[in-house]
């Protein structure tokens, strides 16, 4: 815990944003994090709870009183230790992830938690700039080799663990640089690709090999690297080498098989899932040239999809220059409070506006999209109508269809599975919504129905966030090395 009585004498600070104005001319971080003395007043308010729900809510059970004592008491560096013994990345954490641990917080049943996400962000902040993060090299190799497919947290996550645990770690990424959606869908302004950049040189030096633009599966026809489904992909690796080279492998895609919208329309010109658009906007931003690249300046831009992926298409669109952006949910317009006795400790649904809301957005709720209206094949605008969820399903309210103008539409509505051809080239088996179907046990857990094939992350678990991923990618690490070695000192 922090002070005895600090959470009766200070109240929650949140970290600072820089004007909209100022982050709207760039791609850069605008968020101002907690000073030292900031962070330690937050420390404080850590209470003893007796038993901390933040620890169960956290999904890589990080031991949050204990880091939350320290930083009260000013020993960072301890801090830090205390933090990476649950969480490889949380530089990743504290900057994207939604903080389901202060949702937890006992002190948010009738107040405000304790900033620990905030906290957080300030201890590995100040580790990187104190030169704390070190490579932590395996005191002994082990002989084994093992192949990670898919570069983003999970797979990087579990390459760490197993490197360290003293196995030659190969990690494979079918784009053009490392990281998965973390590099490709998160924007730059929620999350600088440096951070990414300097945890791969960390594991370079701990033995780690990237091999990026290698597309694992099997080859087929029209599967070049303007595919969708291999992106930058220039070779092509199949599961038959990876048998014959590895002793395990694990399956760290993702699930990025986009939800569609199948209504008259769909067709014209101007209408793109979210994961086109982000994609680009981050190549530019790395210094890369696109011809053509999908651009919202001097456009009315509809967002389909009222979560994380939709408000970064906001952000994006802002900062090109959108003549209007607006949003839509399907479902109604959530409660700005929530009702903390009832719903804690567990995520509670409220509405949350986010800062790329802030910068300028139409928000539209209970609201459906029945038909793309287009003139010479370019989208032109959308047919609407208002909905009500009655008897388990969405109801049309009567009298309520409208046309809303659009030029651009940007399809935001979250990913169904991972892409097929991976799991169909090895043969793994996948559950009823398309994920690599492998059980989370803690004994054998993480193994798919192929023999020495795993499969962690949202591959396995479907969309999710990236702390579920860290984890995911954590615990996998620790069942193939206990595979190999029959026995594993990695944290579970």
């Amino acid at each position: 815990m922090g002070k005895t009585t600090g959470f009766m004498e200070y109240e929650r600070i949140e970290e600072g944003y820089k004007p909209v104005p100022e982050r709207l001319k760039h791609y850069k971080e605008f968020v101002i994090g907690l000073d030292e003395s900031q962070a330690k007043v937050q420390g404080a308010r850590c209470m003893d709870c007796g038993t901390p729900f933040c620890n169960s809510g956290c999904p890589v059970n990080n031991i949050i009183p204990d880091f939350n004592d320290l930083v009260y008491h000013s020993d960072w560096k301890s801090a830090i230790e205390v933090l990476h013994s649950t969480n490889n990345f949380p530089e990743f954490t504290g900057r994207i992830c939604p903080a389901p641990c202060e949702a937890a917080c006992v002190l948010n049943v009738n107040d405000d938690a304790v900033g620990i996400k905030s906290i957080e962000h300030a201890i590995i902040d100040r580790a990187w700039a104190e030169g704390w993060v070190v490579p932590r090299l395996a005191k002994h190799k082990t002989g084994k080799m093992v192949a990670v497919v898919g570069s983003g947290p999970a797979g990087m996550a579990a390459a760490q663990q197993l490197a360290r645990a003293g196995h030659s770690v190969t990690l494979f990424e079918k784009n053009d640089r490392v990281g998965g959606l973390l590099r490709y869908g998160i924007p730059d302004f929620k999350m600088e690709k440096s951070h990414i950049d300097r945890r791969v040189k960390q594991m370079e030096a701990e033995g780690v090999v990237f091999r990026t633009s290698v597309f694992v599966g099997a080859a087929k026809e029209g599967m070049g690297k303007d595919s969708k489904v291999t992106n930058w992909a220039k070779e092509t690796v199949t599961p038959e080498q990876l048998h014959k080279e590895f002793d395990a492998v694990l399956l760290t895609g993702g699930a990025e098989q986009s939800r569609d919208l199948p209504v008259p329309g769909r067709d014209l010109e101007g209408i793109h899932f979210a994961m086109e658009f982000l994609p680009q906007q981050n190549k530019v931003n790395a210094g890369d040239k696109l011809k053509g690249q999908l651009r919202a300046d001097g456009k009315h831009v509809i967002v389909i999809g009222g979560g994380d992926t939709g408000s970064d298409c906001v952000g994006t669109s802002n900062r090109h220059g959108a003549v209007s952006i607006t949003q839509f949910e399907l479902m109604p317009q959530p409660p700005e409070e929530e009702n903390r006795p009832m719903t804690w400790p567990y995520w509670p649904i409220k509405l949350r506006t986010s800062s790329s809301h802030e910068e300028g957005c139409e928000r539209e709720f209970a609201i459906s999209t029945k038909e793309f209206i287009g003139e010479k094949g370019k989208v032109t605008g959308l047919k609407t109508v208002r909905v009500e969820f009655k008897d388990g399903k969405f109801v049309e309210v009567a009298g309520s269809e409208q046309i809303l103008k659009a030029d651009l539409v940007l399809l935001a509505m979250g990913f169904v599975s991972p892409v097929a051809p991976v799991l169909d080239a090895f043969g793994v088996d996948k559950d009823a919504r398309g994920n690599a179907r492998a059980t989370t046990d803690f004994d054998g857990g993480y193994a798919t129905n192929v023999p020495k094939v795993f499969a962690a992350g949202d591959i396995r678990r479907g969309q999710s966030l990236v702390v579920w991923a860290i984890r995911e990618g954590r615990q996998a690490a620790r069942s193939v090395d206990e595979f190999l070695m029959g026995y594993s000192d990695l944290p579970r």
